[in-house]
Protein backbone atom coordinates (compact mmCIF):
# COMPACT_ATOMS: atom_id res chain seq x y z
CA UNK A 1 0.00 0.00 0.00
CA UNK A 2 1.23 3.70 -1.05
CA UNK A 3 1.19 6.68 1.41
CA UNK A 4 -1.13 8.11 -1.08
CA UNK A 5 -3.46 4.90 -1.02
CA UNK A 6 -3.25 5.21 3.18
CA UNK A 7 -3.84 8.66 3.18
CA UNK A 8 -7.37 7.92 0.85
CA UNK A 9 -7.92 5.46 3.33
CA UNK A 10 -8.09 7.67 6.43
CA UNK A 11 -8.99 11.09 4.81
CA UNK A 12 -6.43 13.46 5.19
CA UNK A 13 -3.36 14.69 2.72
CA UNK A 14 -0.35 12.36 1.73
CA UNK A 15 1.76 14.67 3.11
CA UNK A 16 0.59 14.31 6.43
CA UNK A 17 0.92 10.46 6.26
CA UNK A 18 4.87 10.50 5.27
CA UNK A 19 5.39 13.15 8.38
CA UNK A 20 3.44 10.90 10.24
CA UNK A 21 5.18 7.89 9.77
CA UNK A 22 8.66 9.01 9.64
CA UNK A 23 8.27 11.38 12.96
CA UNK A 24 7.17 9.34 15.88
CA UNK A 25 7.24 12.84 17.31
CA UNK A 26 4.89 14.72 15.11
CA UNK A 27 1.48 15.85 16.67
CA UNK A 28 -1.62 15.85 14.49
CA UNK A 29 -4.17 18.84 15.15
CA UNK A 30 -7.13 16.06 14.79
CA UNK A 31 -7.39 13.77 17.95
CA UNK A 32 -6.36 9.94 17.27
CA UNK A 33 -5.64 10.62 13.41
CA UNK A 34 -2.35 9.28 13.83
CA UNK A 35 -3.36 6.39 15.55
CA UNK A 36 -5.81 5.74 12.57
CA UNK A 37 -2.81 6.45 9.80
CA UNK A 38 -0.63 4.22 12.08
CA UNK A 39 -3.21 1.07 12.24
CA UNK A 40 -3.74 1.62 8.25
CA UNK A 41 0.14 1.33 7.55
CA UNK A 42 0.44 -1.50 9.98
CA UNK A 43 -2.77 -3.39 8.51
CA UNK A 44 -0.92 -2.83 5.17
CA UNK A 45 2.33 -3.84 6.03
CA UNK A 46 3.15 -0.71 4.39
CA UNK A 47 7.34 -0.18 4.03
CA UNK A 48 7.59 3.76 4.02
CA UNK A 49 11.71 3.55 3.43
CA UNK A 50 14.57 4.24 1.40
CA UNK A 51 15.19 0.19 1.64
CA UNK A 52 12.21 -1.30 0.35
CA UNK A 53 12.29 0.73 -2.77
CA UNK A 54 15.99 0.05 -3.09
CA UNK A 55 14.42 -3.61 -3.29
CA UNK A 56 12.39 -2.79 -6.12
CA UNK A 57 15.10 -1.14 -7.76
CA UNK A 58 17.85 -4.05 -6.90
CA UNK A 59 19.92 -1.37 -5.29
CA UNK A 60 21.86 -2.67 -2.07
CA UNK A 61 22.70 -0.80 0.72
CA UNK A 62 27.03 -0.12 1.18
CA UNK A 63 27.31 -3.25 3.08
CA UNK A 64 25.59 -4.91 0.52
CA UNK A 65 22.77 -6.27 3.29
CA UNK A 66 19.31 -4.95 4.00
CA UNK A 67 17.64 -6.49 7.19
CA UNK A 68 14.65 -7.70 8.14
CA UNK A 69 13.15 -6.67 11.74
CA UNK A 70 10.07 -8.06 13.39
CA UNK A 71 8.45 -6.73 16.53
CA UNK A 72 6.56 -8.66 18.99
CA UNK A 73 4.42 -6.25 21.38
CA UNK A 74 3.81 -8.74 24.66
CA UNK A 75 1.55 -6.12 26.57
CA UNK A 76 -1.62 -5.82 24.32
CA UNK A 77 -2.89 -7.05 21.76
CA UNK A 78 -3.94 -5.54 18.11
CA UNK A 79 -7.41 -4.50 19.43
CA UNK A 80 -6.55 -3.06 22.74
CA UNK A 81 -4.25 -0.27 22.70
CA UNK A 82 -1.93 0.50 25.72
CA UNK A 83 -0.89 4.24 24.52
CA UNK A 84 2.71 3.83 26.05
CA UNK A 85 3.70 0.62 24.20
CA UNK A 86 1.62 2.28 20.96
CA UNK A 87 4.55 5.38 20.98
CA UNK A 88 7.41 2.88 22.10
CA UNK A 89 6.44 0.72 18.68
CA UNK A 90 6.35 4.09 16.54
CA UNK A 91 9.89 5.02 17.72
CA UNK A 92 10.71 1.70 16.99
CA UNK A 93 9.13 1.68 13.65
CA UNK A 94 10.72 5.35 12.36
CA UNK A 95 14.26 4.08 13.73
CA UNK A 96 13.85 0.78 11.59
CA UNK A 97 12.89 3.08 8.51
CA UNK A 98 15.78 5.97 9.19
CA UNK A 99 18.52 2.77 9.60
CA UNK A 100 17.23 1.33 6.21
CA UNK A 101 16.12 -1.48 7.32
CA UNK A 102 12.46 -3.17 6.88
CA UNK A 103 10.06 -3.98 8.64
CA UNK A 104 8.67 -7.44 8.24
CA UNK A 105 6.54 -8.26 10.88
CA UNK A 106 4.36 -7.02 14.21
CA UNK A 107 3.08 -9.42 16.49
CA UNK A 108 0.41 -9.03 18.91
CA UNK A 109 0.81 -11.79 21.53
CA UNK A 110 -0.10 -10.72 25.33
CA UNK A 111 0.08 -13.90 25.97
CA UNK A 112 4.10 -14.15 26.23
CA UNK A 113 3.63 -11.59 29.47
CA UNK A 114 1.44 -13.78 30.95
CA UNK A 115 3.02 -16.56 33.08
CA UNK A 116 0.08 -18.95 33.41
CA UNK A 117 -0.63 -18.77 30.03
CA UNK A 118 2.40 -19.87 28.94
CA UNK A 119 2.60 -22.89 30.93
CA UNK A 120 -0.57 -23.86 29.39
CA UNK A 121 0.50 -23.42 25.94
CA UNK A 122 2.83 -25.14 23.52
CA UNK A 123 5.38 -22.44 23.40
CA UNK A 124 7.63 -23.98 20.74
CA UNK A 125 4.86 -24.33 18.33
CA UNK A 126 3.68 -20.59 18.66
CA UNK A 127 7.13 -19.86 18.28
CA UNK A 128 7.80 -21.65 15.19
CA UNK A 129 5.00 -20.64 13.34
CA UNK A 130 5.96 -17.02 13.61
CA UNK A 131 9.04 -17.86 12.35
CA UNK A 132 7.56 -19.31 9.51
CA UNK A 133 5.59 -16.36 8.85
CA UNK A 134 8.24 -14.37 8.26
CA UNK A 135 9.03 -16.28 5.23
CA UNK A 136 12.92 -16.14 6.12
CA UNK A 137 13.01 -12.21 6.73
CA UNK A 138 14.03 -12.47 10.18
CA UNK A 139 17.58 -10.83 11.32
CA UNK A 140 16.35 -9.66 14.41
CA UNK A 141 13.62 -8.99 16.35
CA UNK A 142 12.30 -6.35 19.05
CA UNK A 143 10.18 -7.46 21.83
CA UNK A 144 8.10 -4.37 23.51
CA UNK A 145 6.92 -5.24 26.87
CA UNK A 146 7.65 -8.06 29.41
CA UNK A 147 8.48 -11.04 28.34
CA UNK A 148 7.96 -14.75 30.63
CA UNK A 149 11.36 -16.06 30.82
CA UNK A 150 11.04 -19.59 28.99
CA UNK A 151 9.56 -18.04 26.26
CA UNK A 152 12.52 -15.73 26.13
CA UNK A 153 14.84 -18.00 26.03
CA UNK A 154 13.01 -19.88 23.17
CA UNK A 155 12.86 -17.04 20.93
CA UNK A 156 16.13 -15.94 21.77
CA UNK A 157 17.27 -19.64 20.32
CA UNK A 158 15.64 -19.55 17.50
CA UNK A 159 15.58 -15.82 16.36
CA UNK A 160 19.40 -15.15 17.87
CA UNK A 161 19.58 -11.37 17.72
CA UNK A 162 17.29 -9.60 19.45
CA UNK A 163 16.45 -7.14 21.73
CA UNK A 164 13.88 -6.28 24.42
CA UNK A 165 12.68 -2.44 25.49
CA UNK A 166 10.75 -3.18 28.86
CA UNK A 167 10.18 -1.77 32.64
CA UNK A 168 11.01 -5.16 34.04
CA UNK A 169 14.80 -6.88 33.28
CA UNK A 170 15.28 -10.01 31.45
CA UNK A 171 18.16 -11.10 33.57
CA UNK A 172 20.77 -10.75 31.05
CA UNK A 173 18.60 -13.16 29.00
CA UNK A 174 18.83 -10.71 26.20
CA UNK A 175 20.08 -7.34 24.73
CA UNK A 176 17.77 -5.00 26.71
CA UNK A 177 17.37 -1.08 27.24
CA UNK A 178 15.54 -1.11 30.40
CA UNK A 179 13.69 1.70 32.10
CA UNK A 180 13.91 -0.01 35.92
CA UNK A 181 9.88 -0.32 37.00
CA UNK A 182 11.28 0.14 40.55
CA UNK A 183 13.02 2.83 40.54
CA UNK A 184 10.34 3.98 38.89
CA UNK A 185 7.74 3.76 41.49
CA UNK A 186 9.96 4.24 44.41
CA UNK A 187 10.12 8.13 42.75
CA UNK A 188 6.19 8.22 42.73
CA UNK A 189 6.10 6.96 45.86
CA UNK A 190 8.87 9.26 47.45
CA UNK A 191 6.96 12.08 45.70
CA UNK A 192 3.77 11.18 47.26
CA UNK A 193 5.24 10.85 51.20
CA UNK A 194 7.28 13.82 50.60
CA UNK A 195 3.54 15.77 49.74
CA UNK A 196 2.29 13.62 53.65
CA UNK A 197 0.79 10.60 52.41
CA UNK A 198 1.23 7.65 54.22
CA UNK A 199 -2.10 6.18 53.45
CA UNK A 200 -0.58 5.32 49.77
CA UNK A 201 -2.59 2.74 47.25
CA UNK A 202 -0.99 0.91 44.18
CA UNK A 203 -3.37 -0.28 40.91
CA UNK A 204 -2.34 -2.33 38.55
CA UNK A 205 -0.45 -5.86 37.59
CA UNK A 206 1.35 -7.57 40.96
CA UNK A 207 2.87 -11.18 40.30
CA UNK A 208 6.77 -10.77 39.03
CA UNK A 209 6.28 -6.66 38.45
CA UNK A 210 8.99 -4.37 39.02
CA UNK A 211 6.65 -1.68 39.64
CA UNK A 212 5.00 -3.26 42.68
CA UNK A 213 7.87 -4.45 44.22
CA UNK A 214 9.28 -1.10 44.25
CA UNK A 215 6.21 0.34 45.72
CA UNK A 216 6.47 -2.27 48.73
CA UNK A 217 10.09 -1.38 49.24
CA UNK A 218 9.57 2.02 49.35
CA UNK A 219 6.90 1.69 51.67
CA UNK A 220 9.34 -0.49 53.84
CA UNK A 221 11.79 2.11 53.48
CA UNK A 222 9.77 4.63 55.36
CA UNK A 223 8.63 2.06 57.82
CA UNK A 224 4.76 2.58 56.63
CA UNK A 225 2.73 -0.79 56.90
CA UNK A 226 1.18 -2.11 53.89
CA UNK A 227 -2.87 -2.06 53.59
CA UNK A 228 -3.61 -4.74 51.93
CA UNK A 229 -6.83 -2.98 51.22
CA UNK A 230 -5.27 -0.37 49.30
CA UNK A 231 -3.80 -2.61 46.71
CA UNK A 232 -5.95 -3.60 43.80
CA UNK A 233 -4.76 -5.62 41.09
CA UNK A 234 -5.50 -5.06 37.36
CA UNK A 235 -5.25 -5.64 33.74
CA UNK A 236 -3.47 -2.00 33.34
CA UNK A 237 -6.70 -0.27 31.18
CA UNK A 238 -8.31 3.21 31.65
CA UNK A 239 -11.67 0.78 32.26
CA UNK A 240 -10.34 -1.47 35.05
CA UNK A 241 -8.68 1.93 36.10
CA UNK A 242 -12.57 3.49 36.13
CA UNK A 243 -14.15 0.70 37.84
CA UNK A 244 -11.47 0.49 40.30
CA UNK A 245 -12.27 4.21 41.01
CA UNK A 246 -15.79 3.25 41.20
CA UNK A 247 -15.18 0.66 43.88
CA UNK A 248 -13.10 3.44 46.10
CA UNK A 249 -15.84 5.98 46.08
CA UNK A 250 -18.28 3.65 47.37
CA UNK A 251 -15.43 2.46 50.21
CA UNK A 252 -14.80 3.75 53.80
CA UNK A 253 -11.65 2.29 53.81
CA UNK A 254 -9.52 4.78 50.71
CA UNK A 255 -5.73 5.91 50.56
CA UNK A 256 -5.20 9.44 50.32
CA UNK A 257 -2.42 8.70 47.89
CA UNK A 258 -2.60 5.96 44.58
CA UNK A 259 0.37 5.05 42.33
CA UNK A 260 -0.81 3.93 39.24
CA UNK A 261 1.34 1.22 37.67
CA UNK A 262 1.06 2.75 33.84
CA UNK A 263 -0.11 6.61 32.67
CA UNK A 264 -3.72 4.91 30.88
CA UNK A 265 -5.10 3.38 34.58
CA UNK A 266 -4.68 6.50 35.91
CA UNK A 267 -6.81 8.46 33.13
CA UNK A 268 -9.34 5.83 33.94
CA UNK A 269 -9.49 6.38 37.14
CA UNK A 270 -9.10 10.52 37.14
CA UNK A 271 -12.09 10.20 34.31
CA UNK A 272 -14.37 8.38 36.85
CA UNK A 273 -13.18 11.37 39.84
CA UNK A 274 -14.42 13.46 36.98
CA UNK A 275 -17.53 12.02 36.27
CA UNK A 276 -18.88 11.78 39.96
CA UNK A 277 -17.56 15.05 41.45
CA UNK A 278 -17.53 13.77 45.10
CA UNK A 279 -17.26 16.37 46.99
CA UNK A 280 -15.75 14.11 49.63
CA UNK A 281 -12.53 12.38 48.27
CA UNK A 282 -10.06 13.62 45.95
CA UNK A 283 -6.65 11.55 46.12
CA UNK A 284 -3.99 11.96 44.58
CA UNK A 285 -2.68 10.43 41.84
CA UNK A 286 0.29 9.79 40.46
CA UNK A 287 1.79 7.29 37.76
CA UNK A 288 4.31 6.10 34.88
CA UNK A 289 4.97 6.29 31.33
CA UNK A 290 4.27 9.96 30.66
CA UNK A 291 1.80 9.26 27.92
CA UNK A 292 0.07 11.95 25.69
CA UNK A 293 -2.97 11.66 27.55
CA UNK A 294 -1.31 12.57 30.37
CA UNK A 295 -1.23 16.07 30.13
CA UNK A 296 -4.84 16.42 28.66
CA UNK A 297 -6.80 14.79 31.98
CA UNK A 298 -8.34 16.85 34.32
CA UNK A 299 -6.81 17.67 36.78
CA UNK A 300 -3.06 16.97 34.73
CA UNK A 301 -1.30 14.10 35.60
CA UNK A 302 1.70 13.74 37.38
CA UNK A 303 3.76 11.10 36.43
CA UNK A 304 7.17 9.40 35.75
CA UNK A 305 8.53 10.15 32.29
CA UNK A 306 9.97 7.19 30.55
CA UNK A 307 12.28 8.05 27.48
CA UNK A 308 10.68 6.40 24.95
CA UNK A 309 12.41 8.16 22.19
CA UNK A 310 15.74 7.18 22.83
CA UNK A 311 14.60 3.98 24.68
CA UNK A 312 13.66 2.81 20.89
CA UNK A 313 16.97 4.39 19.33
CA UNK A 314 19.08 2.35 21.68
CA UNK A 315 17.28 -0.96 20.84
CA UNK A 316 17.93 -0.52 16.86
CA UNK A 317 21.42 0.42 18.16
CA UNK A 318 21.20 -2.65 20.20
CA UNK A 319 20.19 -4.35 17.47
CA UNK A 320 21.67 -3.87 14.26
CA UNK A 321 24.87 -3.94 16.04
CA UNK A 322 24.78 -7.58 17.37
CA UNK A 323 23.50 -8.43 13.47
CA UNK A 324 26.64 -6.71 12.03
CA UNK A 325 29.03 -8.71 15.07
CA UNK A 326 29.38 -5.72 17.00
CA UNK A 327 29.12 -7.27 19.78
CA UNK A 328 28.44 -10.93 21.23
CA UNK A 329 27.93 -10.48 25.10
CA UNK A 330 24.85 -9.35 26.88
CA UNK A 331 24.19 -5.64 26.90
CA UNK A 332 22.00 -3.94 29.36
CA UNK A 333 21.33 0.23 28.92
CA UNK A 334 19.37 1.28 31.42
CA UNK A 335 17.33 4.60 31.09
CA UNK A 336 16.68 7.05 33.93
CA UNK A 337 13.11 8.11 34.18
CA UNK A 338 12.34 12.09 35.31
CA UNK A 339 9.35 13.52 37.68
CA UNK A 340 6.84 15.13 36.12
CA UNK A 341 5.13 17.33 38.28
CA UNK A 342 1.37 18.67 37.28
CA UNK A 343 -2.01 18.94 39.25
CA UNK A 344 -3.42 15.70 40.29
CA UNK A 345 -0.83 15.45 43.14
CA UNK A 346 -1.48 17.48 46.45
CA UNK A 347 -0.75 17.11 49.71
CA UNK A 348 -2.47 14.50 52.21
CA UNK A 349 -4.36 16.72 54.37
CA UNK A 350 -6.29 18.23 51.16
CA UNK A 351 -8.12 14.56 51.05
CA UNK A 352 -11.53 14.07 52.33
CA UNK A 353 -12.98 10.83 53.61
CA UNK A 354 -15.85 9.66 51.25
CA UNK A 355 -18.20 8.75 53.16
CA UNK A 356 -17.97 11.00 56.54
CA UNK A 357 -16.68 14.08 54.88
CA UNK A 358 -13.80 14.03 57.62
CA UNK A 359 -10.20 14.72 56.94
CA UNK A 360 -8.37 11.32 57.14
CA UNK A 361 -5.74 10.92 60.46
Amino acid sequence: MSIKKIAEQVGVSAATVSRVLNNPEYRCSVPDLRDKIWEAAIAQNYVPNEAARNLKMGITPENGQTYYINVLMTRMDASQSDPFFTEVLRVVESEIHKKLCILSKVWYMPFFSNDRKCRTIDLDQRIREMYEETGGKNDGLVIIGKCNQKALKKLNAIYKNVVSINRNSTNYEVDEVLCDGKKIASMAIEHLIMLGHRRIGYVGEKHDEARYNGYLETLGKHEINLEPDYVFETKQTEAEGFECMEKLLQSENCPTGIYCANDITAVGMLKCLDKFKSRYYMPSIISSDDIEQAQNTRPMLTTVRLPKDEMGKFAMYLLLDRIQGGHKGVVRTEMEGKLMIRNSCAPAEECIHPIRGKKPH
